[in-house]
C-alpha cells in the first residue's frame, strides 16, 4: 500500500479511530440519582407511632409501632411504644407479650419496669404495680416519673 491510496487509507482509518475517542456523541442530559435506602427502615413508623400516641390515637399508634417491630425486631423503642399502646387500648394480653419481647431485646431497664408497673396499675393490680414501680424507682437516677405513677397508685 504505497502511494496515494495507501496514504489515504491510513488517513481514513486514523480519522475513524480518533472519531471514536471523542465525547461529542455522549448524552449530557442531567439525570436524577436514586437516594440511598435509610439505614433504619422502621424509623418512619416509629416516628408516626410516637406522634399518634401523643395525640391519644392509640389504635393508629399500635399499627405503626407494630409495623416498626415487624421491620426491625430489635427496635426496643418500638416495642415500648407497642406495649404502651396495647395498655391504653386495654389489650393487656398483647401488652404482656410486647413487654416480654422488650425485656429480651433491651434487658430489665428501670424505664421498662416503670411502664410494666403502670400497666399493672391500669389493670387494677395494685400490689404488683407497687412492686414494679418501687423496683423502677430504686434503679432510676431521676425517679420523678415513677414518683408520679406511685402517687397515682396511692390515690386509687
Amino acid at each position: 500500500m504505497s502511494g496515494f491510496y495507501g496514504k489515504a487509507t491510513v488517513a481514513i482509518v486514523a480519522a475513524l479511530m480518533l472519531g471514536g475517542c471523542t465525547t461529542g456523541g455522549v448524552d449530557k442530559t442531567a439525570t436524577t440519582s436514586i437516594a440511598a435506602a435509610p439505614t433504619d427502615i422502621s424509623q418512619a413508623d416509629l416516628t408516626a407511632g410516637k406522634s399518634q400516641f401523643r395525640a391519644a390515637n392509640y389504635g393508629l399508634a399500635e399499627k405503626h409501632f407494630r409495623k416498626a417491630v415487624e421491620l426491625r425486631a430489635d427496635n426496643s423503642e418500638a416495642w415500648m411504644g407497642l406495649a404502651a399502646s396495647y395498655d391504653q387500648l386495654g389489650r393487656f394480653d398483647f401488652a404482656d407479650r410486647a413487654y416480654d419481647q422488650l425485656l429480651k431485646v433491651a434487658g430489665r431497664r428501670p424505664e421498662i419496669v416503670n411502664n410494666m408497673g403502670y400497666s399493672q396499675l391500669l389493670r387494677g393490680n395494685k400490689k404488683q404495680a407497687r412492686k414494679l414501680l418501687v423496683e423502677a424507682r430504686n434503679a432510676m437516677a431521676d425517679p420523678r416519673v415513677v414518683d408520679a405513677n406511685l402517687a397515682l397508685l396511692n390515690r386509687i
